[in-house]
């Protein structure tokens, strides 16, 4: 991860002015999800096409983990659709979305604390059944992209600092080769200025590997810093949608945030 921090909004702001493929990696069409008999989800429509940084804003019990989970298969839909590369996946497993190309980033990070930096890489590409000497070589590529972690390639994963296990989640999913990665509140509980390293990392492999990227985020002028798109969520339903760059500044998006009428 990169010590300086110098232009860090203005390659954020780089990337949110990207284009984007046309074809959809990833694809809600008109989706609803029950917890039982409560709706978490109504008819949510939204895209990720490749290359493409989407935003999920939302305050709590908005539909925003409940959103990832659906994505990676965590979840069923009670109606609509959900497509992978055009296809419908609402009944594969979670194994099927990784091998057709979407990974996590979980909230919390989810580190395994006692196994080293690198054991936690190699976790992340088991998922490929491959030999361990092609793990070895895209860790280390991992390490070429994350120079802070090949430091502590043999420290143990629980005792990185907070920022320092986000890039190494990072990195764990990027061991399974993905086109779109779900990032579930990576600047959760971070310093400031980690916050703004971690945005800048992910600015930085979206524009260097073409990576797709679906995140949720709290913190929602940071995330519309970040993304080419942005879906504003309120109790299951998406109240705004639009290029990032104009719903920042956009009043409605806070109104919809708190949970307020949208103007």
């Amino acid at each position: 991860m990169p010590d300086s921090d110098a232009g860090s909004a203005e390659s954020r702001a780089a990337v949110a002015s990207a284009g984007a493929g046309t074809v959809p990696i990833l694809e809600f069409d008109r989706v609803t999800v029950h917890y039982g008999a409560s709706r978490a989800l109504n008819e949510v429509s939204l895209t990720v096409r490749p290359g493409e940084i989407v935003s999920l804003l939302g305050g709590n019990a908005s539909g925003k983990s409940t959103t990832m989970k659906t994505a990676l298969g965590l979840l069923a839909p009670s109606s609509g659709v959900v497509r992978i590369d055009g296809v419908d996946v609402g009944k594969s497993p979670p194994s099927a979305r990784i091998a057709a190309g979407l990974a996590s980033v979980p909230e919390a990070r989810r580190v395994f604390p006692a196994m080293t930096v690198q054991e936690n890489l190699f976790v992340g590409g088991y998922i490929r059944k491959e030999r361990r000497s092609v793990l070895a070589a895209r860790a280390a590529e991992m390490f070429e992209h994350f120079p802070r972690l090949a430091q502590r390639r043999t420290q143990r994963a629980g005792t990185l600092s907070g920022g320092e296990q986000q890039m190494l989640a990072f990195a764990r999913a990027l061991m399974s080769k993905p086109r779109l990665i779900c990032m579930d509140e990576p600047t959760m509980g971070l310093s400031p200025l980690f916050v703004d390293r971690v945005l800048d990392e992910i600015a930085r492999l979206n524009q260097e590997l073409g990576l797709a990227i679906l995140i949720v985020e709290q913190q929602a002028e940071l995330a519309l810093s970040i993304a080419h798109t942005a879906n504003v969520l309120r109790t299951g339903e998406i109240v705004l949608h639009g290029p990032a760059g104009e719903l920042i500044d956009n009043p409605a998006v806070r109104d919809a945030y708190l949970g307020k009428a949208a103007a």
